[in-house]
């Protein structure tokens, strides 16, 4: 069987407990959807990666060798999830980072989740979280190893009742899913929340909102309250693993599927570099 996990380079599946990402969360991370047996929108990933890591000061140089072992874990696979952990590496005690200390990198790949297909066709339910997102401009945007944030609010439902969840920072602005980002209609125009205080910049929030703007359509970042969510003509959500999940209901109002979220999953679909590397 295929090696399905790479720790420096290396079949493994352990790591040193002395690890940072392990110890403190100091380190980023990326999930990349496989199909066609190829990784989809790889190079929006492996920017947001290099701007994650940059943003957090790892010295991470090894992208050549990124390559090759994302390349040889979709080997003979058509499908599944890969997932690329960057922490700063194994050091002493204490917060502070020893000199000189090399990054880890962890690669792996596990099948791809079962969603129900009528989820793309009719929508999901989506619950407002009480859980709120901390504020921290100088990370928000990058997607870092710290996601207790999300694993608070996801623990507010554990039935199927509801497929994602709404948070909001701090001050009461809508941010994003807790797995996903959020986009909404209104007569026509498309919005979706301003991340410089909170949230991560999506790679299927980026297609979305780049293709908008090829197709002659403005997405307006915003903040975003409660009431938008409550009177907008469309509402979904978009993750790199699911792509685009309508939204069907939030909290008790009612939506359909709309056109404008019809042409954004075409856009992702039918995006031009959804598998160039």
């Amino acid at each position: 069987m295929s090696c399905s996990v790479f720790i420096n380079g290396n079949p493994a599946d352990t790591i040193d407990c002395n690890d940072r990402g392990l110890q403190y969360g100091d380190g980023v991370f990326e999930t990349i959807a496989v199909s066609q047996g190829q990784p989809e929108f790889l190079h929006r990933h492996l920017n947001r990666l290099q701007a994650g890591c940059c943003r957090l000061g790892l010295p991470f140089y090894q992208l050549s060798e990124l390559l090759s072992e994302i390349n040889a874990l979709c080997s003979n696979r058509d499908s599944g999830v890969i997932k690329i952990q960057i922490s700063s590496g194994s050091g002493a005690r204490g917060y502070a980072r020893t000199p000189g200390l090399i990054p880890n990198r962890i690669v792996s790949i596990k099948p791809s989740p079962e969603h129900s297909p009528s989820l793309q066709q009719h929508g999901i339910r989506l619950k407002l979280c009480r859980h709120r997102l901390s504020i921290n401009p100088s990370l928000a945007g990058i997607k870092h190893l710290n996601r207790l944030d999300q694993v608070l609010a996801r623990s507010e439902w554990s039935h199927q009742d509801y497929h994602e969840g709404v948070m909001m920072d701090a001050d009461g602005y809508v941010t994003e899913g807790v797995m996903s980002n959020l986009f909404y209609v209104k007569n026509g125009q498309l919005k979706t929340a301003l991340l410089d205080r909170a949230g991560v910049s999506g790679i299927i929030r980026s297609v979305v909102m780049d293709y908008a703007a090829l197709n002659g359509m403005t997405c307006k970042e915003q903040r975003i309250v409660i009431d938008d969510l409550v009177q907008a003509d469309e509402l979904f959500m978009t993750n790199s693993v699911i792509g685009i999940w309508p939204v069907r209901q939030f909290e008790t109002r009612r939506l359909t599927l709309g056109p404008v979220t019809v042409k954004a999953r075409q856009w992702v679909n039918n995006a031009f570099d959804r598998y160039s590397q």
